[in-house]
């Protein structure tokens, strides 16, 4: 079988709509091999859905794709352009270590970009190597697993080449490539980009593109600009309230991390929240606390400003008519999220309908909660499973006064009880990837042993299923480490 047989048989499907934009929002890429390539992790459930082979896909002719020494039948491998700020300041930014080599279209007809991350340099690389290390992609691998699997919408990991090279930061690494799957890469800082450009002409196909590509119902209004700006302010505010009642914490919030899909995307400095607090922060590069927990609203708010900054002249003519219009949008997104968290929070609750004081009932606990630095998880999973003597909220009076009220708001409700916590089994995760978990795996991992993250993996893959495996795996450690950080692996 020869070389572009094999790449056929593997089901490769490109078109590459990207690259039909103008060519300053990209540049053509040429390969930078690596020595010894070595599938570390292929996910089989992604691969599937995709429409590819998993078998071919493990050859090692197919390595030589992942790990960007080969491009498939149909390829064009690029890295995208892009601006954003990174904790408030503007950057010229792009692909420094990323390249795009194709848009796969799936059996079902879906779209989605393979991006191998960790690729070598490009020009946009801004003195970097443009490479990566292998615990942290194995890292973006778990934590994005993990946000699929509760449901959460995300980009995804499809490999892990080992590279067979070392890379050089505090210390030699080992290298690695990721294969990351996106609805697109299209962020909030490419339309900044395309605003800097100073070409209405340019802004408008980039903004033409990015509806005919996620919101094409919207193609045929009339003022479709508005409206995409409006699209994505409802996905992020759907978004983000789902970050929220997970405990997830992003860590790096730049407006080049902030996809106009409503995926999440760029898993550095991310974790997940152990003792509730919302001022909880991971990231060592978040001194001032600007993305901590309880921000994470609030910055996205401020990032789709600086969306609607970029699309004023497509929104209208006249200045101070396009910034009316923006700001009377940008005032839905509290709205928007607010509701989102208060369904959710309902759900975590098992309380059915709305009443006046589900508001107080839920501020009143988390208060509580932050007060005696209880864990998010395991509250509202001890709650949904009635264990609350097992619970160290159970002496506390403020907890115990607070658990009279909610048993008597759901005694309330047609099924009472028992309906309420079946309810809170399908929005409390019985097991998230905590950071012992993930670090555990990780140190398993760079010494050859996949096993351990296997092992969380699976236990991830269906975090509301309450299997006793489950149960047990997931609960918190019993000392939590308060000077845990977590590194944007560049």
């Amino acid at each position: 079988m020869s070389s572009n047989e094999l790449k056929k048989d593997t089901g490769w499907n490109f078109d590459n709509s990207y690259a039909r934009l103008p060519e300053v929002f990209y540049s053509k890429m040429t390969l930078n091999p690596v020595s010894s390539p070595r599938l570390v992790k292929l996910n089989q459930d992604l691969v599937e859905s995709l429409g590819l082979n998993k078998e071919q896909l493990q050859r090692q002719e197919s390595i030589q794709v992942l790990s960007g020494n080969d491009i498939p039948e149909g390829g064009f491998p690029l890295a995208e352009a892009y601006a954003g700020h990174q904790f408030g300041h503007p950057t010229m930014l792009g692909d420094g270590r990323a390249m795009l080599i194709g848009e796969q279209i799936t059996p079902a007809g879906e779209r989605f970009d393979i991006q191998l991350k960790g690729s070598g340099r490009t020009p946009y690389s801004r003195g970097g190597d443009g490479r990566a290390a292998l615990k942290p992609m194995l890292r973006e691998y778990i934590i994005s697993e993990a946000m699929h699997g509760l449901g959460i919408p995300t980009t995804r990991s499809l490999a892990v080449i080992a590279t067979g090279e070392q890379i050089v930061r505090e210390k030699d690494l080992p290298g690695a490539i990721l294969t990351r799957v996106a609805a697109s890469h299209l962020r909030v800082g490419t339309f900044q980009y395309a605003a800097s450009l100073d070409s209405k002409e340019d802004l408008k196909a980039l903004a033409d593109y990015a509806i005919d590509r996620h919101f094409p119902a919207i193609a045929k209004d009339e003022n479709h600009y508005v409206e995409m700006f409006k699209e994505v302010i409802k996905r992020q505010a759907a978004l983000i309230a789902k970050w929220q009642l997970v405990g997830f914490i992003h860590g790096v919030m730049n407006t080049d991390n902030m996809t106009i899909s409503g995926e999440t995307i760029d898993y550095g400095p991310c974790a997940f929240m152990d003792s509730f607090h919302l001022d909880t922060v991971f990231s060592s590069i978040d001194v001032q606390g600007r993305y901590a927990y309880g921000n994470q609203p609030k910055m996205a708010g401020w990032n789709l400003a600086r969306f609607a900054e970029s699309l004023l002249p497509l929104f209208h003519d006249d200045v101070e008519k396009a910034v009316e219009l923006a700001q009377a949008e940008l005032y839905e997104f509290n709205t928007l999220y607010q509701q989102h968290w208060l369904d959710g929070m309902r759900g975590k609750l098992g309380l059915e309908g709305e009443e006046d004081k589900d508001a107080e009932l839920m501020e009143k606990l988390l208060g509580i909660m932050q007060n005696n630095r209880a864990d998010f998880t395991d509250t509202f999973r001890s709650l949904t499973l009635g264990e609350i003597d097992k619970m160290e909220l159970s002496n506390n009076p403020a907890f115990m006064e607070w658990y009279k009220a909610w048993k008597e708001r759901i005694d309330r409700q047609e099924g009472g009880e028992e309906n309420a916590r079946e309810q809170m089994k399908r929005h409390n995760p019985v097991v998230i990837p905590r950071n012992h978990r993930v670090e555990a795996a990780l140190h398993a991992a760079e010494n050859g042993d996949l096993s351990v993250m296997e092992e969380l993996l699976q236990m991830l893959s269906n975090p509301y299923a309450y299997t006793k495996e489950q149960i047990e795996y997931g609960v918190a450690p019993q000392q939590v480490n308060p000077s845990y950080q977590t590194y944007c692996g560049t």
